[in-house]
């Protein structure tokens, strides 16, 4: 008996693909960065997973940086926003969401570095937002203060957790060489030549990344509240528009 070949199937009995949207792409990125690192997530790796072209994604997210924003969200929705609406010291519970909001992104290094450029505005960044706020209103900081001090709040928890994020235990060796290379620097530092580093020594690099976190946070908004906003304020870039009016920053007088 003789055999027939496979026939070919036909486009129209294939199982149809998923349709895209911007959950689901989002939803993909978080998965591919989770299992290979967020270096690796390129439009091009994306659509290949996605089983698209690259081109059909820019419907859903302009560029690689509103991308990260997307994900820099949804990862935002990890963060124990729980302190806002406890009992106890308004400070204490403040840092305690920002605390959590360092350590989500201590998980993921390079989102942790892509962060201190992506700006999300999706509703996860909004409730972290709302919940900051309500603290700092529980705490008295006037309003124009605490509008402003958020921004500082977060910009240095993010910064913290980019320049740590491959410093915690399980440290490469690499990081660990690089971080005794400094210790000894700061060790055997002439006195003569360099007096205040001598005289500090070891204290310039003392203290766990966490007790330093947590300070950190307590000197801005201490510092918060002793630091108005000045009285007549130059236009916002969500003012102007386009931020290519803003300027040279060198153009700015001090």
């Amino acid at each position: 008996m003789t055999a027939h070949p496979t026939a070919p199937q036909s486009r129209r009995e294939r199982p149809a693909k998923p349709a895209l949207t911007r959950e689901g792409i989002i939803a993909t990125t978080v998965g591919l960065m989770r299992a290979e690192g967020l270096e690796r997530v390129t439009m091009r790796r994306l659509a290949k997973e996605l089983d698209t072209g690259p081109a059909s994604l820019y419907v859903y997210v302009r560029n690689i940086a509103e991308l990260h924003a997307a994900v820099l969200d949804e990862l935002l929705g990890e963060v124990d926003l729980s302190p806002a609406g406890a009992s106890g010291d308004w400070h204490d519970r403040l840092v305690r969401i920002l605390t959590s909001y360092t350590a989500v992104l201590f998980e993921y290094p390079g989102l942790a570095q892509s962060a201190l450029v992506a700006r999300p505005f999706g509703k996860h960044y909004l409730r972290l937002v709302e919940a900051m706020l309500t603290l700092l209103d529980e705490g008295g900081l006037e309003s124009d203060r605490a509008a402003w001090l958020i921004d500082l709040l977060l910009q240095y928890g993010t910064a913290t957790a980019a320049e740590h994020a491959h410093r915690v235990p399980g440290d490469t060796p690499q990081d660990q060489a690089d971080w005794q290379a400094l210790a000894t620097v700061v060790r055997d530092v002439s006195p003569r030549t360099h007096p205040h580093i001598a005289a500090l020594g070891p204290r310039l690099l003392s203290g766990s990344p966490q007790d330093r976190l947590a300070w950190g946070f307590d000197v801005l908004i201490a510092g918060a509240r002793h630091t108005p906003v000045p009285e007549v304020l130059s236009p916002s870039p969500a003012d102007l528009g386009d931020p290519a009016d803003l300027g040279d920053p060198a153009d700015i007088e001090h």
